[in-house]
């Protein structure tokens, strides 16, 4: 494995369970429990870490994360927060957790090369509970199931990830003003997702009206979020409303993850060199190219610090944090995004 992909922290932050969803500084913390959230994210990364280096490690990883889908699952929708006594707190999770589990299970259900096993428990999960997607009313849950539809290859019936689309770009035309070319009123949290559904849509089944909308949204996403060559996500505290300036901090890993994603998409999309080097900008704010000029990435431990605060790194490393990372630095290593690529930008 490169050096940078350094997978001692997936081990120490995974137990029998599944990927646990909090730390104090470099230690896994039971007392908060695990999340569906974590986990879907989770097998993401271990698809990618398995068709990698198609090791028992890994696999092991595949089984575990994809055991704790199979039991969050019921009644067609997925349950989210789990106490470390292995019972849910809830009856029926967030829209949003919702999405990121279909969006994982679509991913890995559309893989080749992971064991059959895995495949088929990905498909009959998906089989139990695409259907509700058709009630998602939440933008980010759409866009979350609407990728994970289109990464599968969904079957005939409701709900279309046509539909889905639809519903996303009609939003972004109403909200859409010269000077504010977004989905909402603000962008909050994994906003990089919003435009990366699209360009999935019109990756995966050629719907060309999702690619412009996608394109601009990004293009304005990215004129807010990269200034003098270094890539600064929307702060958590305060976000960035319409006719306001975008929060310097909290900086957290998913925004860098998603946007280089997003980026990425768009850089197969059109061939523009500018969206490669902004992908490129995104990952190494993991290792100190930020606001802080600080590397998030614990060399002790493996873990990938929580964010960027006003008054420095926070140190605690969660689950979120590291499969961000993960998931950055393994993409990174399979585009080839080096340095060598990287020229100057507009700001």
């Amino acid at each position: 494995m490169n050096e940078l992909i350094d997978d001692r922290y997936v081990f120490r932050i995974t137990d029998d369970t599944g990927m646990l969803q909090h730390a104090v500084s470099g230690v896994p913390d039971p007392t908060e429990g695990y999340t569906l959230d974590d986990n879907a994210r989770a097998l993401i990364m271990a698809d990618l870490l398995y068709e990698l280096s198609p090791e028992k490690k890994y696999e092991d990883l595949l089984y575990r994360y994809t055991s704790f889908l199979l039991f969050a699952q019921k009644r067609g929708w997925f349950r989210n927060f789990m106490g470390y006594d292995r019972r849910f707190l809830e009856k029926r999770g967030s829209e949003d957790s919702f999405g990121r589990c279909i969006c994982s299970l679509g991913f890995t259900a559309g893989r080749k090369d992971l064991p059959s096993s895995i495949l088929q428990a990905s498909q009959k999960l998906l089989l139990k509970t695409y259907r509700s997607c058709s009630s998602l009313s939440y933008l980010k849950g759409k866009a979350y199931a609407l990728t994970g539809l289109l990464l599968w290859g969904e079957p005939a019936g409701l709900p279309g990830a046509e539909a889905l689309c639809e519903s996303i770009v009609d939003t972004y035309a109403q909200s859409r003003r010269e000077d504010w070319r977004w989905f909402e009123d603000q962008m909050t949290y994994c906003s990089g997702i919003l435009p990366l559904s699209l360009l999935c849509a019109n990756e995966k089944a050629h719907l060309k009206k999702a690619a412009s909308v996608a394109l601009e949204s990004l293009d304005f996403l990215l004129s807010a979020t990269i200034k003098d060559g270094i890539f600064h996500p929307i702060g958590c505290k305060g976000w960035y409303q319409r006719g306001g300036s975008p929060a310097e901090f909290d900086e957290q890993p998913v925004e860098a993850c998603c946007t280089m994603l997003a980026c990425l998409a768009a850089y197969r999309l059109t061939g523009e060199p500018g969206y490669r080097e902004s992908a490129l900008r995104c990952y190494r704010w993991y290792l100190g190219d930020n606001s802080l000029k600080k590397s998030l990435i614990d060399r002790e431990t493996g873990g990938c610090r929580d964010g960027l605060t006003k008054i420095g790194i926070n140190r605690n490393e969660g689950a979120e944090s590291i499969v961000c990372w993960m998931i950055s630095a393994l993409t990174a290593k399979r585009e080839k995004l080096t340095d060598e690529n990287l020229t100057a930008i507009p700001s």
